[in-house]
């Protein structure tokens, strides 16, 4: 999961600092239009410091997010930079796309992604068309204390959905997904792919029936926090009670670049699962390439990458780790817990879109559901999956560090015998071959997130019972 970004509040001004993908805080008390102009002023001095000319700018169904990217806009052209400012919302994924598309040296989309709907943020996107990496991100807050600068300048308007369909349509199996007529539904949960999903139907002709939920955007997402996650799915579960298969829904989060589903029956699909129907799935197809993963991202992904003969890697946890990776070369595909997925052929880029239709090509080319094939694939490995994750709020940041020095040491916990530990991003505490319990600290809010993978959901429960219970919480 994406971090919050740390905006601490002084007497004369708001300190900045960015997060594991961008600028993020609450709108009207740290995200203000002077703290914005703020971080563009600091983008374009980074801009123009490596010789760049041209970025794009987008921003999401936020309050206000509209105002904040033309303010954003005005201070990059300020600048002398060409610029051009989206005519609507869109989600990040398209925004990044556009930064390529244009060839521009760099983009910026004014979204908080799946956080809950008083915060927004920034998040800036490199030439490649992707997450900035932690070295492009250093060298941009260094810039932070210049003064925007105010003369006016021209801002071009964007729209680049067309270009982008016809991008994303390069990546499918187009006559396949045209012998398709069945259903499937599409939650944006109000947020930016409200009406994407459907308008790619309508471009390539698709006879897919899409029911769309929640298509029509709502700065406040409807009452929920915009992440795919099942306590703020009851809508498309409940709808989707009534279906059998091969019917599913894909959710999008706030600004669409995660990915979660919901099955026949009304059964959540997790982000693991996808992961790994999405990697057979292009193996499947032919392409090959190395797997990467971030570090609280479950065996199976191991397991499946090490049975299709492919390399794997693991990340600590931020999109950022895998478009580092994606950057070099030769990933096949790389995802996070979150449900943020990138795949070859495509962007350094999550992309909830781009995603959902691959989901549906499975389901064409196979003849069977989602939760069909994960079942497939748990018997092809001999390893069952259950997996949950808690997050835990603790009083200071001083009682988050105590905890985290408590379970530095593992124990046995609800009758799993520990077999080891890793470090890479956090502690985790490995179970043999059974699966794993991960404590990790946000670094920039007191919250406490604990993972746990195991092979049934009744041990995943009893574990992260006893493990908030250790903690003492």
């Amino acid at each position: 999961m994406e971090k919050a970004t740390e905006a601490v509040s002084t007497p004369s001004k708001t300190i900045i600092k960015f997060g594991t993908d961008g600028w993020r805080a609450i709108i009207g008390d740290q995200f203000t239009f002077d703290n914005v102009a703020r971080v563009a002023q600091a983008y374009a001095e980074y801009l123009l410091e490596h010789q760049g000319k041209k970025v794009v700018v987008g921003y999401d169904t936020r309050f206000m997010a509209h105002r904040f990217a033309q303010r954003a806009a005005e201070v990059l052209a300020a600048n002398g930079l060409e610029v051009y400012l989206s005519k609507s919302y869109l989600p990040t994924p398209v925004l990044s796309f556009a930064v390529k598309h244009l060839q521009a040296d760099g983009g910026v989309m004014i979204t908080a992604s799946h956080n809950p709907a008083e915060y927004l943020g920034f998040k800036i996107k490199g030439s490649y068309g992707g997450a900035a990496t932690p070295a492009l991100v250093a060298e941009v807050e260094k810039h932070l204390g210049a003064a925007p600068k105010t003369t006016s300048a021209t801002v071009h308007s964007l729209d680049v959905r067309k270009a982008y369909y016809d991008f994303i349509a390069q990546q499918l199996d187009l006559e396949a997904l045209r012998s398709y007529t069945g259903v499937m539904y599409h939650d944006s949960l109000g947020g930016a792919g409200a009406g994407w999903l459907a308008g790619f139907v309508k471009h390539a002709g698709l006879p897919l029936e899409l029911r769309e939920l929640h298509a029509v955007p709502d700065p406040m997402f409807y009452g929920v926090n915009p992440e795919p996650i099942p306590q703020n799915l009851f809508t498309v579960m409940t709808v989707l009670k009534a279906e059998q298969d091969p019917v599913f829904a894909v959710v999008n989060d706030g600004d669409a670049d995660q990915i979660g589903a919901v099955l026949a029956g009304g059964i959540h699909f997790n982000s693991h699962q996808i992961f790994a129907v999405l990697l057979k799935h292009l193996h499947r197809k032919g392409r090959t390439g190395r797997v990467v993963k971030t570090f609280s991202t479950s065996k199976v992904i191991d397991k499946l990458a090490h049975r299709l003969g492919l390399e794997l890697l693991v990340t600590p946890i931020g999109f950022k780790y895998i478009t580092d990776e994606m950057l070099k070369g030769d990933v096949l595909i790389g995802g996070e817990e979150s449900g943020g997925i990138g795949v070859a052929g495509h962007l350094p880029e999550r992309d909830g879109l781009l995603n959902a239709l691959l989901l549906l090509e499975s389901v064409v080319h196979t003849g069977k559901s989602l939760g069909e094939q994960f079942a497939e694939i748990e018997v092809e490995l001999g390893f069952k999956h259950a997996y949950d994750r808690i997050d835990l709020h603790l009083p200071s940041m001083e009682q988050l560090k105590e905890v985290m020095a408590k379970v530095q040491t593992p124990k046995p916990i609800a009758g799993q015998q520990v077999s080891g530990t890793e470090s890479l991003d956090g502690i985790k505490w490995l179970f043999g071959d059974a699966g794993w319990l991960l404590f990790r600290a946000s670094g920039t809010e007191p919250v406490l997130r604990i993972y746990c993978e195991a092979q049934e959901e009744k041990t995943v429960k009893a574990v992260l019972a006893e493990a908030k219970k250790l903690v003492g919480l």
